[in-house]
């Protein structure tokens, strides 16, 4: 079924991205019950194991049903293209309590006998409790599910919102907007999403935030309930190597033609990012990267594009062709 978002001229100067450590936490909390997801993360569900039993998520699954709404407050638009978990998680503390009830309320509704369980019950009887005991289990994940991994995590999203918004520089935002997903298409300013239902929604000038995700993959996932920013999500672009360590994502060809240090930075390219990102995810001091990086960008197989105050460092084609064995294996054999 279709879900039709209807852009008038003031939404198509509104539209932005947005990264947010509290929409992956949320999102990790509700893939650790999700099995349909645990085939894209195996490398994070056996390293969080241990640490996942330690949390009480039981209030936070309540309130993520099969199907339908989840607390908009939980998981607010973010407050900027690079929010901090803090200042997120600030926002989720300062929640109107009577607002909040009436989230929770519409959530526990999603799932038959919810509202009636014991602690259903006890959410909706003290909804200011409920904010603070909701925010330090979101808190408690986040510190024990994303935080190790942000860097990592952060890295990949940031390159997604770079190669999209150059190709939004490049096709307009009719041409991008179905780039970001196969069940996305536009026409004479619609948004169409394949969705299990029909709805229609009309922005009425307050735009759209885009936010790229990795634990919310393969799923296109949408909020636009007031007051919030109405906000689409969707999968990541580069997480088939996300969890891959560096040594199994390098072919030994290439490492017998470069070097294994510069083989290993060539090979982690397989999203755009920066020589912090990079260092911190091969486990390299940052001007050993740096110099790599130099090599590699000296023998045209790499390019490097300022954002912002980062530098972002990508594949060329024969740099795409050396790590996926297109080039490496004629000049060895």
């Amino acid at each position: 079924m279709p879900f039709h978002i209807h852009f008038g001229q003031d939404d198509l100067l509104r539209c932005r991205f947005a990264v947010s450590p509290l929409w992956e936490t949320q999102e990790a909390v509700r893939t650790l019950k999700r099995r349909d997801r645990h085939g894209y993360h195996p490398h994070w569900l056996r390293r969080i194991r241990a640490a996942s039993r330690e949390l009480d998520l039981s209030g936070l699954w309540l309130l993520m049903p099969q199907r339908g709404h989840s607390p908009d407050f939980l998981g607010p638009p973010p407050i900027g293209p690079a929010a901090r978990f803090d200042e997120e998680i600030a926002g989720v503390r300062a929640s109107d309590p009577e607002a909040a009830r009436d989230d929770l309320a519409r959530a526990l509704a999603c799932t038959p006998g919810a509202a009636e369980s014991p602690k259903g019950r006890a959410l909706l009887a003290d909804p200011a409790g409920s904010v603070r005991e909701l925010a330090d289990a979101l808190e408690a994940a986040w510190h024990a599910l994303i935080e190790p991994d942000w860097p990592r995590l952060r890295a990949l999203l940031e390159a997604d919102v770079a190669f999209h918004s150059r190709r939004l520089a490049e096709v307009g935002l009719g041409g991008l907007l179905p780039e970001l997903d196969r069940r996305l298409s536009w026409d004479a300013g619609t948004l169409t999403v394949e969705w299990r239902e029909e709805h229609v929604r009309h922005l009425t000038g307050q735009g759209l935030i885009l936010i790229p995700s990795v634990f919310s993959w393969p799923d296109v996932i949408s909020g636009f309930d007031p007051p919030w920013q109405p906000t689409l999500a969707y999968p990541v672009r580069g997480i088939a190597g996300l969890w891959a360590e560096p040594s199994e994502r390098t072919p030994a060809a290439l490492v017998r033609l470069l070097g294994r240090g510069r083989a290993t930075v060539l090979a982690a390219l397989d999203a755009p990012a920066t020589t912090s990102d990079l260092a911190h995810r091969l486990g390299l001091a940052p001007s050993t990267v740096s110099a790599h990086l130099g090599a590699l960008r000296g023998a045209g197989l790499l390019v490097s594009r300022r954002y912002g105050h980062q530098v972002l460092y990508e594949c060329t084609p024969l740099g795409i062709a050396l790590v996926t064995g297109g080039g490496v294996a004629q000049g060895l054999d």
